[in-house]
């Protein structure tokens, strides 16, 4: 219907406050709207990240390093930096607080960093008589977990002397001390008479950290059956004792899907067949393996369900028992224990294990198990499947291990 002439059309609606107005044929869209919200998005993920922001001017000596240890988004700074800054500091500037965050940083981060970890001991040794065993075990924690014996002749003397004077006074902090000095194989044996008397063992059942504190005294334990055979005083009774590490540890589970566990136990399921070996044994006094396998006389991979696979612990007693018995009643199957030695299993850039792992596979070789590690540069270098079966079969049969109709 045309409209008469001279009448005024309908009015275009007029574009609402805040709206976004385009050229002539472009739509008027509100500029908080759903769609120009999206674009304005999409805008802004194009564009290049903004570079982070600069770090405050660098501080030296004492301040800087509280500063560099301090900062949230702090993960591995230059260690050229913490070390100048450790030079530069003035001894007043070195607090306990300051030392403290440096051993965390350097225990978390899996730094085996010398001129720091030394500069720790030393400040420990200088403030000896000011330290408590609380601030001593979270001192000595790096040593320990980064295999690492200081140079600082005075080391061992002090942590003795804190022992002596603190051990009655924070019983969690002194097996946490014995427990790093065990990674180090430096057990005092003053300390040890104390942790394994009656009135210590009594006194921490009923303490909310029983639990850890006996898991503790275990492996302690162990470690004075395995590597102090001079040691004469009391241990831990056995109705205390608990495994030790009983399941994979919490960095292998966090890092499960890292592993190379998966396709080796798919490689050993292929190669030797399910019924000849064993992932995720625990065997006594507690540690948890990665594949057990047995294996007879003859070098033949044994069914694991014909064989016991655990080994008797104590070893002594076990050594007393083969000389009283018969070499016809004698076991004569060996225990071959496959370890996966990741990444994160050693120090950062380094091929040193971390002290937890040396401390176990040198345990589970001290009560008679044979090891077979399997480096992640080895295992990372195999491309499928194929690769990994004929590498386990090249580290098997350097063992003399042989399997299939011929090997049992």
């Amino acid at each position: 219907m045309r409209r008469p002439r001279g009448e005024p059309g309908p009015r275009a609606p007029r574009p609402t406050e805040g709206a976004t107005c385009a050229g002539p044929g472009e739509s008027c869209f509100p500029s908080d709207g759903p769609l120009v919200c999206a674009l304005e998005q999409e805008r802004r993920l194009r564009l290049p990240p903004k570079p982070p922001p600069p770090l405050q001017p660098l501080l030296r000596g004492g301040q800087g390093l509280e500063a560099a240890l301090s900062c949230p988004r702090f993960l591995r700074y230059p260690r050229q930096h913490l070390i100048s800054s450790l030079a530069e500091a003035r001894p007043e500037e070195l607090t306990p607080h300051v030392m403290v965050l440096l051993a965390q940083h350097l225990a978390r981060h899996r730094l085996r960093e010398p001129q720091l970890l030394e500069a720790i001991a030393h400040f420990l040794v200088v403030q000896e008589t000011q330290l408590s065993s609380k601030v001593v075990q979270k001192l000595v924690l790096p040593f320990g977990r980064l295999n690492y014996l200081p140079l600082e002749q005075q080391f061992m003397p002090c942590l003795e002397r804190i022992l002596a004077r603190e051990a009655g006074v924070a019983p969690l902090a002194t097996v946490n001390i014995l427990m790093s000095l065990c990674q180090l194989r430096c057990l005092p044996f003053r300390a040890l008479h104390f942790v394994f008397s009656p009135g210590f063992i009594n006194y921490i059942s009923g303490t909310p950290h029983a639990l850890i504190v006996r898991r503790y005294l275990s492996l302690l334990d162990t470690a004075v059956e395995l590597e102090l055979p001079g040691y004469r005083g009391p241990r831990l009774p056995r109705r205390q004792q608990v495994p030790i590490f009983p399941q994979p540890l919490i960095t292998d589970r966090a890092r499960c899907k890292y592993s190379h566990k998966d396709i080796v136990a798919e490689g050993l399921r292929q190669l030797l067949g399910e019924e000849k070996y064993r992932q995720d044994l625990t065997v006594p006094p507690g540690y948890c393996t990665d594949f057990l396998l047995c294996v007879g006389s003859s070098g033949a991979v044994l069914p694991v369900r014909t064989q016991d696979p655990f080994l008797p612990y104590p070893p002594r007693s076990c050594l007393q028992g083969q000389a009283a018995s018969s070499p016809t009643t004698r076991d004569p199957a060996q225990r071959v224990v496959l370890v996966l030695r990741e990444r994160w299993h050693f120090c950062r850039d380094g091929r040193v294990l971390l002290g937890s792992r040396a401390l176990r596979e040198r345990h589970l070789g001290l009560m008679g198990y044979q090891l077979l590690p399997l480096p992640f540069e080895e295992l990372e270098s195999q491309r499928g499947l194929p690769q990994l079966k004929s590498y386990l079969r090249q580290k098997l049969q350097a063992l003399g291990l042989r399997w299939g109709p011929e090997g049992g």
